[in-house]
């Protein structure tokens, strides 16, 4: 499991670098830095299991992060790979809060993670932020849906 350095305001700055929060006010940022804690991951760290708890998504701020599913048989297969500016995780945000990917570490990776409890409870607070959220979260779930077909397609399509 990775390891926690930074926490907290100090990294609103760093989320606003950050593609994903690209434009959004720094009143916005200010309400996700609180909820945000820098983090890192040795290469074969996994970051996310399937079926375990959603507390956590991740902006990705260097190194490479595979995500995979279990396939029996066949162990882990990759679906994509993910690298810097890019997110982990939108299970977060759907019930019931559980992964549906096994996340893994390729390389050392740096991120922000973002703690889901600590989010929910701003959108349930803030509706704005949470359709701000959910609207870009739309189009991270839509690649990960795309990657997956692809997958498909390269397994079945022989």
């Amino acid at each position: 499991m990775g390891s926690a350095d930074s926490t907290g305001p100090g990294l609103g700055p760093v989320l606003a670098k950050h593609p994903f929060f690209a434009g959004l006010d720094a009143q916005t940022l200010d309400l996700l830095s609180g909820c945000a804690a820098n983090m890192r991951f040795k290469p074969g760290d996994y970051i996310a299991r399937e079926g375990d708890p959603a507390d956590h998504f991740y902006i990705i701020r260097s190194g490479r992060i595979s995500i995979e599913i279990r396939t029996p048989n066949r162990g882990p297969r990759p679906l994509q790979t993910l690298g810097e500016g890019e997110v982990l995780g939108w299970s977060w945000l759907v019930p019931p809060h559980r992964w549906h990917f096994d996340g893994r570490a390729i390389d050392p990776v740096r991120a922000i993670g973002l703690d889901a409890e600590c989010l929910r409870a701003r959108c349930d607070e803030n509706h704005q932020l949470g359709y701000r959220l959910l609207s870009r979260f739309a189009g991270v779930m839509t690649k990960r849906l795309k990657a997956t077909r692809m997958q498909l397609m390269d397994v079945y399509g022989k």
